[in-house]
């Protein structure tokens, strides 16, 4: 018998090390073993063999194997845990989760949801055999990390296609991370027609025994190519040579949950444990990106020119959401049988409920949130699920006189049926498509209907292709710019050029953005499609207030039943999180969520991992405490919202 470090899969802070088995002599890290801790059977995660034994500590015997997972993954989830402040548990989980007992012979790959793809090209572009080949020196030289940047429709996904076609012929695999669900019935479409049954799909929409036969495939090396959302970037695929990162700029690759991992920092880190290339690909990159990266660069969109964009000034237009411009464009489309996008990037009727008389909004009961009115009169809060029936009358002054303030997907979807009824209206948010299955049912409806308005938040400007898109347009492009947030223009930025690469693939675009500021920076730029521009302008504002990439940030966030809980707990962290090369700002109060008062403690450093490691393990000793006080905390390396 031999002795092993093993982490049990206990989530606590409080036991966030390893623990000592003796293990049969031929188990190797990466083993998962059922072992007994605290009196239970739980999953434990060999770390490290041939170990010391603790002096004064009677051993126990692991127990039998449960599941293996590559080396390389181990170490990324201690290293993941460390980075992000986690602890190792709960990293390690993401990379051995817990799979049910199979009962029955293994089911057919998840591809029947796949969309139709576009045929092979019959040749390459210059560009695209000098991306390809930027690729191969990059892996032939060890690995690394490039920016593959193009505008849509130049044709990065065909360059990701012929990256994996030459790790393959390496006897190597490769993973491809789309942002979100939307994204992966097309992308497994086009890599299927490509690869077939060698392809796998790893999503939070299959079900727990698609899941694993999934995961099955790959382990076994049935499956090489490995296509999915952020956490598709743990795949045990042995052997790794490729990481593609598509629309590398969405915020939708970040998690939310501890630990709250950036898949974009984790494939990079994968990379370079296994050797591999890691290629972020996006028409709008992240100024982080833009600034570090390689560049490969895609100069022009392939076939027709990208589509002219025209900004709506929405002072002097009395419709909305619809103005005059876009409705006459919206006339056309439905005259000439073809087809457009609309996004506004907000559901239900409206944005809030207000008073004029004694001016108070209705918010959610739970949280410091203002309530959306939906086409079911009903006030819903995003966040909890609470909803209340709509009010006749303010409930604070008796007022009817309640104003509702701004418009969502639903109001819109009403206005086109009311202003142009011969248009089909597909609607495409969270609302009407919560699977995947209601997503492909709607992009496929659209992709085969004419005379039609694809309307939708954010998830209509992420990726998609469809031919015989005329107009777009960005019905109130200013609500982003409204998040106090230093990334607001960015995302606004990203946004705004994003859906005009839906139009115009295959003819003459337009695209039509409504702003009640048309002289605001990221409309400027995006007028002139000037991506370069931006990012330059971008980053010397970056500089001058110190913000990523020439800073980190991280952000503690406690919460707790009563205000002063989280503050005064953030007090005291912050005494001991006193580093030299890192700036401390707050403790200062969130917004209330689901019932929980919250705080933030904010640090801008150039050594994120040590801050976060640090304050890892002072959280660990003052778990105890903070339980008691019914306090929860987590911790955030390069937040996506402040």
């Amino acid at each position: 018998m031999a002795l092993a470090e093993i982490y049990p899969l206990v989530t606590a802070r409080a036991l966030a090390r390893p623990f000592t088995y003796r293990v049969p002599d031929d188990v190797e890290p990466g083993a998962v073993l059922a072992v007994s801790f605290a009196g239970r059977r739980v999953r434990g995660v060999v770390a490290r063999t041939g170990v010391a034994a603790p002096a004064g500590v009677e051993l126990a015997d692991a127990g039998a194997l449960v599941d293996r997972i590559p080396r390389p993954l181990v170490e990324l989830a201690l290293w993941l845990s460390d980075y992000y402040g986690s602890t190792p548990a709960r990293a390690l989980a993401l990379v051995a989760p817990h799979m049910a007992a199979r009962r029955g012979a293994r089911r057919e790959p998840a591809l029947d949801g796949a969309l139709a793809a576009e045929p092979e090209p019959r040749e390459l572009t210059s560009a695209q055999r000098a991306a390809g080949a930027g690729i191969l020196a990059v892996l032939e030289g060890g690995g690394g990390h490039v920016l593959l940047h193009g505008p849509t429709g130049s044709g990065k996904t065909e360059v990701y296609l012929q990256a994996c076609s030459a790790v393959l012929e390496r006897g190597l695999g490769a993973i491809v991370l789309v942002p979100e669900i939307a994204l992966t019935p097309q992308a497994v479409g086009r890599f299927a027609a490509r690869f077939g049954q060698t392809v796998a799909v790893l999503h939070s929409a299959l079900t727990d025994a698609e899941r694993r036969d999934e995961r099955e495939r790959i382990a076994s090396g049935e499956a090489r190519i490995v296509v999915g959302a952020r956490s598709a970037v743990f795949a045990p695929v042995s052997g790794l040579g490729l990481v593609v990162l598509d629309e590398e700029h969405d915020a939708s690759f970040k998690q939310e949950s501890d630990p709250r991992y950036d898949a974009r920092t984790v494939a990079a880190k994968r990379a370079a444990l296994e050797g591999a290339v890691a290629v972020y690909g996006s028409a709008t990159p992240r100024v982080e990106s833009w600034s570090r990266l390689e560049r490969l660069e895609l100069p022009a969109r392939i076939g027709a020119p990208l589509p002219s964009v025209k900004l709506v000034d929405l002072r002097r237009e009395a419709g909305y959401p619809l103005s005059a411009p876009l409705l006459a464009e919206l006339a056309g489309v439905a005259e000439r049988g073809g087809r457009a996008i609309l996004l506004l990037n907000r559901r239900g009727i409206s944005g809030a409920i207000h008073c004029r008389s004694c001016g108070s909004t209705r918010r959610c009961r739970s949280c410091d949130i203002a309530l959306t009115l939906h086409v079911d009169e009903r006030l819903h809060c995003h966040h909890c699920g609470y909803s209340m029936p709509m009010p006749d009358a303010c409930p604070e002054c008796g007022s009817v006189e309640l104003a509702r303030i701004g418009a969502g997907t639903q109001r819109l979807e009403a206005e086109l049926e009311r202003r142009l009824p011969e248009l089909e209206r597909i609607r495409l948010d969270a609302d009407s498509a919560s699977d995947a299955g209601g997503l492909r049912a709607a992009l496929e409806r659209f992709a085969a209907s004419r005379a039609v308005v694809l309307v939708g938040t954010q998830m209509v400007a992420k990726g998609h292709h469809f031919p015989g898109v005329e107009v777009a347009g960005v019905v109130d492009a200013d609500a982003g710019l409204a998040f106090p947030d230093f990334r607001a223009e960015e995302r606004t930025f990203q946004l705004v050029t994003q859906l005009a690469g839906r139009s115009g693939r295959d003819a003459p675009g337009k695209v039509l953005v409504q702003t009640f500021q048309p002289d605001a920076t990221p409309f400027q730029y995006a007028v002139r499609h000037d991506v370069a521009g931006f990012l330059a302008h971008e980053l010397a504002r970056r500089e001058e207030l110190g913000y990523p990439p020439f800073s980190n940030l991280v952000t503690v966030v406690v919460s707790g039943p009563d205000p002063d809980g989280p503050r005064r707990a953030l007090a005291e962290l912050r005494r001991a999180l006193r580093l030299p090369g890192v700036q401390l700002l707050g403790p200062a109060p969130l917004l209330r969520l689901r019932g929980r008062h919250r705080a933030q403690l904010l640090a801008k450093t150039a050594n994120p991992r040590a801050f976060a490691s640090r304050a890892g393990r002072l959280l660990a000793a003052a778990a105890p405490a903070m339980r008691r006080d019914g306090l929860t905390v987590v911790v955030d390396v390069d937040p996506q919202s402040l």
